[in-house]
C-alpha cells in the first residue's frame, strides 16, 4: 500500500517495539536465564554446531564452510545466489554489462546500513556507498591484508566509486562467470571506519550490513549473532528479515558429540553425513530411520562437491605413467555399490567426468560404468607395455575416507593390481598433494562459484600446483586450447559444449578416478521452516522461523 492511516503505524511502531523486546529478551537467554523461560523462547534462536572451529569473521579470509557460514549471516555484497543458484540483486539493486570493453556498472541500493558500532559514533551507523566496495576491494589485494581470497581479483583489471550510487568494475579480459564470483563472501562490504579501527581484531569484531550482527564470540565454546534490526531485505509480504531474534553456534569437536546434541533438540540441524552415526538416522537407501521420521526432516540437493582420487603424471612410476593402467583403475570398481553401501546412497556415483550434477556440462559425456573386464584388458595391455607383471600403486588419504579407498583397494586387487593404503592427517595430505610427492591422492573439489570453469581449471596446464590447482600436473594442448577459447564466450549454450568437450578430454587421458558427486545433506528438527538447501551448501537464515 502507498498509504496507512495513523493506527495502522502505531500498530506496526508497537509490533517492531515488541519484537526489539523480544529480541533483547532472546540474547539474554543465552547467557544463562532459567531452563523455563530458555525453553519458552526457544523458538527465537536457531542453534547449530561448527565441529571445524572458526578462525575469523572477516570475510577477506572466507576460505572455506567453516567460515563463509557465519560470515554469510554477517555481510552483503553487491549479488546474491537463490537456492538455484540464479544471480539476484543484493545492495546492488541493477547492473550492466559493456562487452566490448569487460566493464560491468551496479547502481547500488541507497537503504542498506551497516551494523551499528562504536566506530561510527555512539549507537550510529550510517549508509553503504559504492565508496565502501571501493574499499573492501582494495583490501583483497592488500599484501599487508594477505587475504586468501586475493586470486578472486586477478582477472580485474580497475575497480572504482563513480559516485556514491555507481561501482565500476572494468576485467582485464573476458570471463564469464565474474558475476556469479561476485555472489562469494570474499566480495562483501566492510566500512574502513571499522577495519582501521579494529585492525587484525576485525576478525573478532565485525562490522557488516547482514541480517544479523555480531553479539559475543567466547572461542572454541560459543559465538552468539542478533538480529539486525535496520537490515534492508523483505520477504514477499514486505515483512521485514531475518525473523530470527538470534543465531547461537558452538564448537563441540566431535561430530558424534554433534549428533547426539541435535538427537536431543539442542541443535536445530546437522549438516553431512558423517560414518559415526549415518546408520543410526538413515538406511541403506538413504532414507531416515523410523524413530526419526517423526520429529527430523531430510533436505538433500546436488552438491557442486566432485569426489576424486589424482594422478601425479609427474611421478616417475610407471603405473602412473601409463594411461592403459589409469583406465583399468577407473574402470575397476563399481561406483554404484560404493554410494549404497558406503554412504548409503548420500551421493551420486561418478560415471560422467569431472563436473558434477547441478552444473551445464553434467552428464553430457560417458565415463566409466564398472567393467572388471575391460579393466583386466587395460592391465595386460599395461604388463605387455612395460614387461611389469605385478603393477602396484600406493593412494594417499586421510581416515574420514578410509573405508571407500579400501573398497577400491579390495576391488583392484581382485584384478591384479596390488593396492597399498597411506593414511595421512588431512593438513599433511593437502600439503602432499600440492607438492606432489603422493602418486595417487584422495581429493575433493568444491566449487567456489557455479561454473563448470572452474572444475576444468584443475587440468589446465598454467595452473600447475603451487601456483595453481592443477594438482595432476596434467596438460594438454588441446585442452588448453578450448579452455582459454570458451573464457572467451558468454554464452552459457556455447560454452556448454566446449566444457562437454575438455571434460571428455579427461575422461580418455584419465588423470583423475571421479568416485562420486556429493550430496548437500541436511537433518532439521521438524519445527525449523525456511532452512532450504542449494548446490553450494550455503547456510542461509534470513528466511528461517521456528515452531513455538
Amino acid at each position: 500500500m502507498n498509504s496507512r492511516s495513523g493506527l495502522q503505524l502505531r500498530t506496526q511502531h508497537c509490533f517492531r517495539t515488541l519484537r526489539l523486546a523480544l529480541c533483547c529478551f532472546a540474547i539474554s537467554l543465552l547467557y544463562g536465564c532459567g531452563e523455563t523461560t530458555e525453553t519458552a523462547r526457544e523458538h527465537l534462536v536457531f542453534r547449530y554446531n561448527e565441529h571445524s572451529n572458526i578462525p575469523t569473521l572477516d570475510p577477506a579470509f572466507a576460505r572455506n564452510p567453516q567460515i563463509i557460514w557465519p560470515t554469510n549471516q554477517l555481510y552483503n555484497g553487491l549479488v546474491q545466489l537463490d537456492d538455484s543458484l540464479a544471480i539476484r540483486p543484493d545492495i546492488a539493486k541493477s547492473w550492466r554489462m559493456v562487452d566490448s570493453t569487460c566493464t560491468f556498472y551496479f547502481t547500488l541500493r541507497d537503504d542498506v546500513y551497516f551494523h551499528k558500532n562504536a566506530v561510527f559514533g555512539k549507537d550510529s551507523t550510517r549508509t553503504v556507498t559504492a565508496h565502501d566496495f571501493e574499499y573492501s576491494f582494495a583490501r583483497l589485494i592488500d599484501p599487508k591484508v594477505a587475504s586468501s581470497g586475493s586470486w578472486v581479483m586477478n582477472n580485474v583489471e580497475m575497480f572504482q566509486a563513480e559516485n556514491d550510487s555507481i561501482f565500476k568494475i572494468v576485467l582485464n579480459k573476458p570471463f564469464p562467470p565474474f558475476l556469479g564470483m561476485l555472489g562469494m563472501r570474499y566480495f562483501s562490504v566492510v566500512p574502513k571506519e571499522a577495519v582501521e579501527k579494529y585492525g587484525t581484531e576485525f576478525r573478532r569484531n565485525p562490522v557488516g550490513t547482514g541480517p544479523f550482527q555480531f553479539k559475543m564470540w567466547e572461542e572454541n565454546v560459543k559465538l552468539v549473532l542478533r538480529r539486525n534490526p535496520l537490515y534492508f531485505e523483505t520477504d514477499q509480504k514486505g515483512e521485514q528479515l531475518p525473523y530470527l531474534e538470534a543465531v547461537a553456534i558452538t564448537f563441540l569437536p566431535d561430530k558424534q558429540s554433534e549428533f547426539l546434541q541435535f538427537a536431543q533438540g539442542k541443535l536445530d540441524f546437522v549438516s553431512g553425513l558423517d560414518n559415526s552415526y549415518k546408520d543410526e538416522i538413515i538406511t541403506t537407501t538413504g532414507k531416515l530411520q523410523a524413530a526419526y521420521s517423526d520429529r527430523v526432516k531430510l533436505i538433500t540437493a546436488p552438491y557442486l562437491n566432485t569426489e576424486y582420487l589424482g594422478f601425479f603424471l609427474e611421478a616417475n612410476t610407471p603405473e602412473i605413467q601409463s594411461k592403459a593402467l589409469r583406465q583399468a583403475v577407473n574402470y575397476g570398481f563399481d561406483r554404484v555399490k560404493m554410494v549404497t553401501y558406503l554412504r548409503n546412497g548420500m551421493g551420486i556415483p561418478a560415471v560422467h567426468g569431472v563436473i558434477p550434477k547441478g552444473l551445464p556440462g553434467f552428464d553430457n559425456i560417458e565415463g566409466y560404468e564398472y567393467d572388471p573386464e575391460k579393466a583386466k584388458q587395460l592391465i595386460e595391455q599395461y604388463t605387455t607395455e612395460t614387461g611389469d607383471n605385478e603393477p602396484q600403486i600406493v593412494i594417499g588419504t586421510n581416515s574420514q575416507y578410509l573405508d571407500i579407498c579400501e573398497y577400491i583397494q579390495r576391488e583392484l586387487e581382485k584384478l591384479g593390481i596390488d593396492v597399498t593404503i597411506d593414511v595421512v592427517p588431512p593438513s599433511t595430505l593437502r600439503q602432499m598433494k600440492s607438492s606432489g610427492e603422493l602418486d595417487i591422492f584422495r581429493a575433493s573439489w568444491i566449487a567456489d562459484y557455479p561454473d563448470a570453469e572452474n572444475y576444468l581449471s584443475l587440468f589446465y596446464s598454467p595452473n600447475f600446483t603451487p601456483d595453481g590447482p592443477n594438482y595432476t600436473h596434467f596438460k594438454s594442448e588441446v585442452f588448453d586450447s578450448l579452455y582459454a577459447r570458451s573464457l572467451e564466450i558468454s554464452d552459457i549454450e556455447q560454452r556448454k559444449e566446449l566444457y562437454t568437450k575438455m571434460d571428455s578430454i579427461i575422461v580418455a587421458e584419465a588423470p583423475v578416478v571421479p568416485l562420486y558427486y556429493d550430496k548437500a545433506i541436511r537433518f532439521v528438527n521438524k519445527k525449523v521452516h525456511g532452512l532450504g538447501v542449494n548446490p553450494q551448501n550455503f547456510l542461509v537464515l534470513k528466511n528461517v522461523y521456528k515452531d513455538e
